[in-house]
Order: C-alpha cells, then structure tokens, then sequence
C-alpha cells in the first residue's frame, strides 16, 4: 500500500464535533495534520448535562465549518483524500447520525472508501497516533461513558476482562462534581476542587472491591456521596468530600488493576507488559499516578494518549480508519448508526442490581 495514505476522521458519538486528517508514513507513527475538536459546554451548560437533541442541532450547524477547518490546517483539498472514517457507534444515536451521514456524502461525492469506525476501538487504537506498540496489550478504557478492562488481540479482535455493572467512571466524577455544585462539564474541574480538602475526612464505600475480578461498580459511591452532601455545612468540606471521593477511586483503580493485570496474563501468553490507559478520565493526574504505580509494580508498561487524544476527538477514528484501510475493509453506504455498539460481541451483558458474582 502507498504509504501516504490520507484519512479524515470524524466523530460526533456525543458533544463534540471533531475532524482530523493524518497522513501514513514509514515510521509506523502516522502525522496528525489537522484535529480539530468543537465541543458544546456553553450549549448544555445551563442543564447539567447534555441534551442530545441540542447536541445533534450543534452537529449540523458546525460540521461544515470544522471541516472546512480541518482542510485548511492541513493544508490539503479533498482530492487528496484516500478514504473518510466516521463514528458508526456507540453513542447518541441523533448524533452519530450526522457524522455518519455527513462521511458517507464526502465518500460517495469523492468516490473513495468510507469505513465506519467504532468509538471504542478509536480510544483503544489513540496511542498509535504516537508510538509504535505492537499487539496483544491491556487496555483499560475509562471515559464518561465506559470502564472497561480489555485484552486487545488486534484490530477488531477484543475479549473484556471487567466492565462497569452500573456507572461509568466518568459519569461517576460528573455526578459527583454536580453534586458538589461545580459547573458543567465538572467531572475535569473535580480533581482542582480535591487539592483544596483533607482525602481522609470521608470513609467512603468501594463497591464490589472484593469480589467481581476487576469488573467495576460506582453506583453505590455516588449514593454515599449523595447522603453526604446532604450534611454539609461549609465550602471546605465540599473540599474534603472531593478530595475523598478522589482517592477512593484511586484506591478502586489500584485494585481492580491489579486484578487485571492477572487475569490478562492467565489469557494471554505473550511477553508483552504495555498497558494502554484510554478515555477522557485518561488524563486525571491522580490516576495516572496511581496506574504508574500498580504498572511498575507489577512490571508492566503504562502508555496514556497525549492529553489532547485522552477525550473524543476525531484523530483517533482516522487511525482505526487507516489501520482498516491497509487490510480493505471497508464499509457500505447504507451502514446503519450502532447506539450500543460493543467491543467484545461475545462479552456476557453485566449491568443492574441483579448481577451477581461469586
């Protein structure tokens, strides 16, 4: 194949209207020439969270323009495009929906391929925007909507180790942060808001710390952290609670990373150590603290996204789209938006207080 393979990637799985076009090179390590990323925090800011329909309206009216922008920051026109990449799922289905119909229209008018990417697999692919890593590797993917554990085998070939039963870890910190009272998006800002308070003032519960292998639970957290600030009675213990909240899911990710680590190498026979950590709660300083520690402890090689690829972003998708590109596996023009598209299709469905472990 060519090496200078051309992709435009495009993501719009929730409230980020993003496209970027890399470029394949020799190196393995392809060149990002455009990623741009428009997200709606001022649009969902004034309900707590985001409103799909909005969402999908901010889509439409942008999508043209961060193209455009796109383009230009590459310095590239269309025809230099060898295939376009988009976000088929999972996500809001009235988002993808845009992104989706916007690719397949540049394909057809281009007469190039268009591949579909899952959302998933652009978080587990991201740090191969940046340095070669070879597969099977350990994936833990946290983001506002998935935690998951998983052994990536190679492109389009996963097995989940551990999933969230109930809240992803993003959705744990956003729901915390608004209880708290920080502004939307909060779950970013929360980490700020603990460096100001006491991370032993509050004992809080750690569901399923103890049983499960590494799947996850953070329902029961948020619960607690409900009843709490209930009693609050000043700024500073808003402070300690977050602070709190902060090193119990530290704690948490210790653990269950622990037990990943032994249950990837009960699977998988490989000398391979690298552990992937990917998804937007990625870039969390605490976290990446702690996983540096568990890895070394347990020789294994922790590589994170650079922070600007930790969030949804368009760069990734173009990188699955070139990896599919280089073995011709493209997509149809009628492929249909996926809301619930997983990585693992085998993976038993762990979700709601009626799931039960030994």
């Amino acid at each position: 194949m060519n090496k200078s393979q051309i992709i435009l990637g495009i993501e719009t799985s929730c409230d980020e209207t993003a496209i970027s076009i890399i470029q394949d090179n020799e190196s393995g390590i392809p060149k990002i020439l455009s990623n741009i990323v428009s997200s709606q925090f001022d649009i969902h800011k004034e309900f707590g969270g985001v409103v799909p329909e909005l969402a999908a309206r901010s889509h439409v009216e942008k999508i043209n323009l961060i193209a455009k922008k796109a383009l230009d920051e590459s310095g590239l026109t269309l025809d230099k495009i060898s295939a376009v990449a988009t976000t088929s799922g999972p996500g809001l289905t009235i988002c993808l929906s845009v992104g989706l119909n916007f690719g397949k229209s540049l394909a057809s008018s281009l007469n190039i391929p268009f591949i579909g990417v899952n959302h998933l697999e652009g978080h587990a692919l991201s740090p191969k925007l940046h340095t070669n890593i070879s597969y099977p590797y350990l994936l833990l993917l946290i983001s506002g909507g998935h935690s998951q554990f998983l052994s990536v085998n190679g492109l389009g070939s996963y097995k989940r180790l551990g999933t969230t039963i109930d809240d992803a870890l993003g959705e744990a910190f956003d729901k915390t942060a608004k209880l708290l009272g920080i502004e939307f998006p909060g779950g970013p800002k929360l980490e700020k808001f603990a460096e100001k308070g006491n991370p032993n003032k509050f004992d809080l519960p750690k569901p399923i710390i103890n049983k499960g292998g590494c799947n996850l639970s953070f329902a029961g957290l948020k619960t607690a952290i409900l009843r709490i600030t209930r009693t609050i009675k000043n700024e500073q213990e808003k402070f300690d609670l977050a602070a709190s909240f902060q090193k119990t899911i530290e704690e948490i990710i210790y653990i269950k990373t622990k037990k990943a680590f032994k249950e990837f190498k009960e699977i998988i026979s490989t000398n391979n150590n690298n552990f992937v950590v990917a998804g937007g709660v990625a870039a969390n300083k605490g976290i990446r603290n702690k996983i540096f520690k568990v890895s070394k402890e347990n020789n294994f090689n922790p590589i994170f996204p650079e922070l600007s690829l930790c969030g949804d972003n368009a760069a990734m998708i173009a990188m699955v789209g070139l990896e599919k590109l280089k073995v011709n596996q493209f997509d149809r023009l009628d492929l249909p938006v996926s809301p619930r598209l997983p990585l693992d299709k085998n993976a038993k469905f762990l979700k709601g207080a009626g799931v039960v472990f030994d």
